[in-house]
C-alpha cells in the first residue's frame, strides 16, 4: 500500500491539478452542471431544499450532508438575518450553518430608495453644488466680460452657450423658448431708430400692454367680484329661508350684496349666467395674461437692445467691445441677483453698494425707504426678516444710554444688539444726521459690513438644514419612484445636487432617467449622453417598472459582512481586545466606504480598502501593488488562462468574485433575484469538489483524508478548543504528537493546555510550518495505525489500540467524514 505520507504529497504538490482531476469525475462532472444550469432558477426556498440534486450538492460542499434530511431546519437557517446577531443561524454555535446561509441570498433582500451611501452621497454632492456655485457664477462671469472684446457678431455671440446663459438668466429669456430671430433683431436695434427691428416687432407689445392692460385688469377684477357676490347672494337666499333664520339680519347682507352688484353693473355688460360669465372671466384672463407676457418678453429686448452696442446686421465695430465697462458690472449684479442664493461673490457686490449708497444718506427716513439699504442693516444685525421700519427708526433715532429709551425698554435679549445699531449710525432724535457728522464713519460702516459678511447666508444654510433634514425624513418612506418626484423637497435636492434643477425636465423625462438600466448602453440615461443623467440615475435604486430595486454596489451586502467577519477574525484570534476593537473600527471603514466605490480605480487608490481585503483572506498587502492588483481584478475566471488562474495562490479568484466589476472596471447592478453571487457559486463548487476530494482519497486511505480535511480547516482554528470540538482535527493532533487515548478523558482545560504545550496554534496560518506539521501527521499516522500490515491482520489480528490495526477512534472519525460530519 502506498505510504499516507507519499499520497498526502502527491496530492496536495499540485493542489490546483489534483481538484481539476476530481471535477472531471463523470459523476462530479455531472452534479456540478446541473448545479450550474439550475441554481439560477431558484427563487425560493421551497424550491431549493425541495430540489434533491441540488440542496444535496449544496449540503455536501460545506459538510453537511448527513443534515440533508433536515429541510425545515435547513429553512430557518436559510431565512435567517445574518446582520441580527439573534437570528436562528447566528445562534447555532456550528459555524457550518452560518456559513451555508451566507452564500446564498434567501433572508429578507435589501430594497431601497437610496442605501446609506447613497443617500449620504446625494447630500454631499448638493452641498459641494451649493459650496461650487460662487465659483461657477465668477467664473460665467469673468467669462462673458473677456469675451465682450473678443466678439465680433451677434451670431457668433448667440451661438456660444455660455454667452447665451448669461444673458438670458440676466434679462429673464427662457433658454428652452426662446426665438433665435427674437434675440438677434433686438440684441442688434437702435431703439432711437423707429424702423428698427425692436420698435417695428416688440415695442407694440408693450404700446398695447400699457393701452389695454389696466382696463383688462379692471374687467377681470369686477367681473370676478360680481360673480362671487351673485353666488353670494344665492347662497345667503337659501339660508334665509331655513327654519330659524334671522331674516332681517341676512337681508341685510343680501341688500349691501346686491348693491355692489348694481354698481359693478353699471361698467359691465349684463349678467347672463354663472357659466357664461366663467367663461368670460377666463377669456379676459387669458388676454390679460398673454399682453402681459409679451410685454414682459418686450421688455427683457428693450434691455438686450439697450445694454449690448451690436450693429443692425449683426456684426461689432472693428476694435469696440460689445458693451460699456458700466453696464458689464450692472450684468454682473444682475446675474447675482438673480441666483437663488446668496453667494459670497453677491455678498460682495452688496456689500460694495452699500457702502457706497449708505454715503448718501441724510436722514433717517433715506434708510428706511430705501430697501436695499434697509434690508442689509436688518441682516447684518441678526434681525427678524419681518422686522418693521418703524423698530428700525425708533432704534436709529435713540440714545443707547438713556434708561428710558426705545432701547432699553425692549426684550432684554435685544438690548445689546439695538444698542450697538445705534452706536454704528449718527442721527439725532428728528432722524437728522448729527452736526458735522456722516452717516457711519468708516469703523462704523465696517462694524455693519462685517455683520452682514455673517449674516448674508443665515437664511439659505437655514433652508439648506430644512431641506436636508426633510430628505432624510422623507426618503426611507420612498416605494415606487412615482411617490420619488412627488416630493418636492426630494426631487429639488436630488435635481440641484446633479446640476439638473435649472434643466426643466418633465416628470415623464425624470422618471426615464431614474428608471434607466446602467448595465445597458440604450437605456435612456446612457443614451442622452449627459453625465448628470447617469449620475442621478446611479443615485437611487428604481427598477425599470418603477419599483424599488437593490443598491449598486461593488460588493453585496452578503459579501462584506463575510470579509468584514473573516477580517476581525484574522485580527482577534491571536491578539488582544484592544486589536479586536481596532480591527472593527477598520471593518466599520470598510463597509462605510466600500460602498461609495463605483469602479475598479476608486478601490485600488484606496489602500485602505485593499489592504483590508488582502488580509481578510489571509495576505500581506504589501506583496501586492495597485497594478498587481488591476491585472488580477481584470482577469476572466471563467477563463482558465487568464492572469488570476494562472496564479498559484487560488485565493485571488475567490477575491475577484467576490465584487461586481465588469470587464471595464466597473460596477454593475447583479441579475434580479439572484439567489446566490458569482462567488458563492464559484465557492459552493471549490468547495464539492474538496469534499469530493477528500472522499475519494480516504477510501484508498484515511489518514489522507484526515491530512486534507486538516490543511482545509487550518485557516479556521483560532485555539486549541476548536481543535477538541472536531474529532477529526483532534485525531490528527494526537497522532502527530502521540498523545496517549487516556487523555481525552481529562479535563477540557487540561487538554487544551497539553496541545498548546506541543503546538502553537498561531503557526497554523505559516503555509510552511502547516506543511511541517501535516509531514509529520502523515508519516507517524502510518505506524500508529500499522497500515503496513495484511488486510486480514489489520480485520482480526491485535488486540487495539495503536499497535493493532486501525484504531476505534480513527473508524468513528471516517465515518463522520464520510458523511460530512466534520
Amino acid at each position: 500500500m502506498v505510504s499516507t505520507y507519499f499520497q498526502y504529497n502527491f496530492v496536495t504538490r499540485d493542489m490546483k491539478a489534483s481538484l481539476a482531476r476530481t471535477a472531471g469525475d463523470t459523476l462530479v462532472a455531472r452534479d456540478t452542471a446541473y448545479y450550474k444550469e439550475n441554481i439560477g432558477k431558484v427563487k425560493t426556498v421551497d424550491q431549493f431544499v425541495d430540489d434533491y440534486r441540488l440542496f444535496s450538492y449544496a449540503m455536501k460542499a460545506y459538510g453537511l450532508e448527513d443534515m440533508t434530511y433536515a429541510k425545515a431546519f435547513m429553512k430557518k437557517v436559510l431565512e435567517s438575518d445574518l446582520d441580527d446577531k439573534n437570528s436562528y443561524a447566528n445562534k447555532l454555535t456550528d459555524t457550518r450553518y452560518r456559513n451555508f446561509a451566507m452564500a446564498f441570498g434567501f433572508s429578507k433582500s435589501t430594497t431601497v430608495a437610496q442605501s446609506n451611501a447613497q443617500e449620504d452621497a446625494i447630500i454631499g454632492l448638493y452641498n459641494q453644488t451649493v459650496a461650487d456655485l460662487d465659483g461657477v457664477m465668477k467664473a460665467d462671469a469673468n467669462y462673458f466680460d473677456a469675451m465682450t472684446t473678443r466678439v465680433t457678431s451677434v451670431d457668433q455671440f448667440l451661438h456660444d452657450d455660455r454667452l447665451r446663459n448669461y444673458t438670458f438668466t440676466v434679462f429673464g429669456i427662457n433658454e428652452d423658448t426662446y426665438v433665435y430671430k427674437d434675440v438677434r433683431g433686438a440684441i442688434g436695434s437702435d431703439l432711437n431708430d423707429p424702423n428698427s427691428y425692436f420698435n417695428q416687432n416688440w415695442q407694440p407689445h408693450i404700446d398695447a400692454f400699457q393701452t389695454l392692460g389696466p382696463s383688462l385688469q379692471t374687467e377681470y377684477d369686477n367681473r370676478s367680484e360680481r360673480l362671487s357676490l351673485i353666488q353670494q347672494i344665492d347662497q345667503l337666499n337659501t339660508a334665509k329661508a331655513q327654519p330659524g333664520a334671522d331674516q332681517a339680519a341676512i337681508q341685510a347682507k343680501i341688500d349691501t350684496a346686491q348693491a355692489r352688484v348694481d354698481t359693478l353693473n353699471q361698467s359691465l355688460p349684463a349678467y347672463v349666467d354663472k357659466a357664461s360669465e366663467t367663461q368670460k372671466i377666463n377669456e379676459v384672463g387669458t388676454q390679460f395674461s398673454t399682453l402681459q407676457a409679451r410685454a414682459k418678453l418686450a421688455d427683457g429686448y428693450k434691455d438686450l437692445a439697450s445694454f449690448f452696442k451690436f450693429n443692425a446686421d449683426g456684426s461689432v465695430t472693428p476694435g469696440n467691445s460689445i458693451m460699456t465697462d458700466e453696464n458689464k458690472a450692472n450684468m454682473r449684479e444682475a446675474y447675482y441677483a438673480n441666483a437663488k442664493r446668496v453667494t459670497p461673490g453677491a455678498a460682495m457686490i452688496n456689500k460694495a453698494n452699500y457702502e457706497r449708497d449708505i454715503q448718501n444718506v441724510t436722514t433717517v427716513k433715506d434708510i428706511l425707504t430705501n430697501t436695499r439699504l434697509f434690508n442689509y442693516i436688518v441682516l447684518s444685525y441678526g434681525l427678524p426678516a419681518s422686522t418693521l421700519t418703524s423698530t428700525l427708526e425708533n432704534i436709529l433715532t435713540d440714545d443707547p444710554t438713556n434708561p428710558n429709551g426705545y432701547i432699553q425698554k425692549s426684550k432684554s435679549d435685544l438690548v445689546s444688539v439695538y444698542s450697538q445699531i445705534a452706536k454704528d449710525f449718527n442721527f439725532d432724535a428728528d432722524g437728522n444726521l448729527k452736526s458735522g457728522m456722516p452717516p457711519q464713519t468708516a469703523a462704523q460702516m465696517k462694524s455693519t459690513s462685517n455683520g452682514y459678511m455673517v449674516h448674508y447666508n443665515d437664511k439659505d444654510d437655514a433652508a439648506d438644514a430644512t431641506l436636508i433634514a426633510a430628505y432624510k425624513k422623507n426618503i426611507g418612506t420612498i416605494t415606487n419612484v412615482d411617490k420619488f418626484l412627488a416630493d418636492a423637497n426630494l426631487k429639488k435636492l436630488a435635481l440641484t445636487a446633479v446640476g439638473l434643477d435649472k434643466e426643466n425636465l418633465t416628470t415623464r423625462q425624470l422618471k426615464q432617467i431614474l428608471t434607466s438600466d446602467l448595465n445597458d448602453p440604450k437605456s435612456f440615461a446612457n443614451a442622452a449622453k449627459d453625465e448628470r443623467y447617469v449620475k442621478l440615475a446611479k443615485a437611487f435604486n428604481f427598477k425599470a417598472d418603477g419599483s424599488l430595486g437593490s443598491p449598486i454596489l461593488a460588493q453585496s451586502e452578503t459579501e462584506i459582512l463575510l470579509v468584514s467577519k473573516n477580517y476581525v477574525l484574522r485580527k482577534s484570534q491571536f491578539g488582544t481586545a484592544d486589536d479586536k476593537t481596532k480591527a472593527e473600527a477598520d471593518a466599520t471603514y470598510y463597509s462605510d466606504n466600500i460602498a461609495k466605490v463605483e469602479k475598479l480605480d476608486d478601490l485600488l487608490k484606496d489602500k485602505k480598502l485593499t489592504g483590508f481585503v488582502l488580509q481578510a483572506y489571509g495576505l500581506d498587502p504589501e506583496k501586492y501593488d495597485a497594478e498587481e492588483l488591476r491585472k488580477i481584478f481584470g482577469s476572466d475566471l471563467s477563463d482558465k488562462n487568464s492572469y488570476v488562474n494562472t496564479l498559484e495562490e487560488t485565493k485571488f479568484r475567490d477575491i475577484v468574485a467576490s465584487f461586481n466589476f465588469n470587464a471595464k472596471g466597473q460596477v454593475e447592478r447583479q441579475t434580479e433575484a439572484q439567489i446566490q453571487t458569482r462567488h458563492g457559486l464559484m465557492q459552493t463548487e471549490t468547495m464539492y469538489y474538496n469534499q469530493s476530494l477528500e472522499e475519494t482519497q480516504g477510501e484508498d486511505n484515511a489518514g489522507v483524508r484526515l491530512a486534507l480535511y486538516f490543511r482545509r480547516m487550518a485557516d479556521t482554528i483560532g485555539s486549541a478548543y476548536d481543535i477538541l470540538a472536531d474529532p477529526a482535527l483532534s485525531e490528527v493532533v494526537r497522532t502527530a504528537f502521540d498523545i496517549p487515548q487516556e487523555m481525552q478523558a481529562a479535563d477540557i482545560d487540561i487538554q487544551k493546555a497539553y496541545i498548546d504545550k506541543v503546538l502553537k496554534i498561531k503557526d497554523l496560518r505559516d503555509p510552511d510550518k502547516l506543511n511541517k506539521f501535516l509531514t509529520r501527521f502523515t508519516a507517524l499516522y502510518d505506524a500508529a495505525n500499522n497500515t503496513d500490515v495484511a488486510p486480514a491482520a489489520l480485520l482480526l489480528g491485535g488486540s487495539g489500540g495503536s499497535s493493532g490495526g486501525i484504531s476505534a477512534d480513527t473508524l468513528m472519525t471516517l465515518t463522520q467524514l464520510r458523511t460530512g460530519g466534520f
